[in-house]
């Protein structure tokens, strides 16, 4: 558990429509606290929907948003150390968040990832042969990575990876 940082500018780009726009344009005309409640958990839903869409699972824990301070709550329980380590990547890994805090149990705990913020120039083999030693294990990262990676190719700085124990 803890307080994970990402870069604010960098992400998934789910803010900026349906809902999520709408109820962050009300909240910036009118910032009662009913409209800043609504727009955060419109953004809140927006990133529930992302993980979804994921294909990871969305029961037994809730996600919180703080525009404030662009900071995802995730809380509850979660299957496994991997599942929560990706459900933490999707929050983090989006457009207008800051940091996201980690307040996820998993019953069975398995050795925790570390996390790799991509550079410029970043391809998975430089960044396995970084924090492996061996730029052919970048099919490992690759698929701990997934289903938010969906080709080893499509990396971009400031996203955030996992990478899992060799």
């Amino acid at each position: 558990m803890g307080l994970f940082a990402f870069i604010k500018e960098a992400g998934e780009k789910l803010f900026g429509v349906g809902e999520a726009k709408a109820a962050q344009e009300v909240a910036v005309k009118e910032p009662t606290p009913v409209n800043v409640d609504a727009a955060n958990a419109a953004a809140a839903k927006a990133i529930v929907d992302y993980i979804a869409k994921n294909n990871l699972p969305t029961d037994g824990y809730d996600v919180k948003f703080d525009g404030a301070s662009a900071t995802v709550i995730v809380q509850g329980n979660i299957d496994t150390q991997s599942n929560k380590e990706k459900v933490l990547l999707c929050c983090g890994n989006v457009a207008g968040v800051e940091a996201v805090q980690d307040q996820l149990y998993v019953p069975t705990p398995e050795p925790e990832a570390r996390f790799y913020t991509v550079v410029k120039g970043d391809t998975l083999s430089k960044v396995a042969k970084e924090m492996y030693g061996n730029a052919n294990a970048y099919m490992g990262i690759f698929e701990a990575n997934k289903p938010m990676l969906s080709h080893p190719d499509k990396i971009y700085p400031g996203q955030v990876l996992r990478i899992p124990p060799q």
